[in-house]
């Protein structure tokens, strides 16, 4: 299932942040101030401690780039399997003297 862009622009959650921890709200309180589930705000929480170093863990911009690298890797993949398909599809592929497949194309140079 493909990831929607997130409900809560990111002004909304460093409002949410900045209550944690400059008022000293807890996270359920902010959570119930806001609308918004305890859950959210503890991963808004989480992720900022990760981002500032406080705490073990994927950064965001990491995570934009392992997201980014694994896109590309599935294109490439793709890409790789429609070229299989062509050249299949030109050269073919037929059986030598020896039983063993070789390529169409090569096995009429030779």
């Amino acid at each position: 299932m493909p990831r929607t862009r997130p409900p809560y622009p990111p002004e909304f959650r460093e409002g949410a942040l900045r209550m944690v921890r400059e008022n000293g709200k807890t996270m359920v309180e902010v959570a119930r101030d806001l609308g918004v589930s305890a859950e959210s705000v503890r991963k808004w929480v989480r992720q900022y401690e990760i981002d500032a170093g406080q705490r073990e863990g994927l950064t965001s911009a990491e995570r934009e780039e392992l997201q980014r690298l694994r896109r590309e890797t599935r294109v490439l993949r793709e890409e790789r399997e429609i070229l299989k398909k062509v050249r299949h599809a030109v050269f073919g592929t037929t059986k030598d003297e020896n039983g063993l497949q070789r390529n169409a194309f090569l096995a009429a140079e030779s």
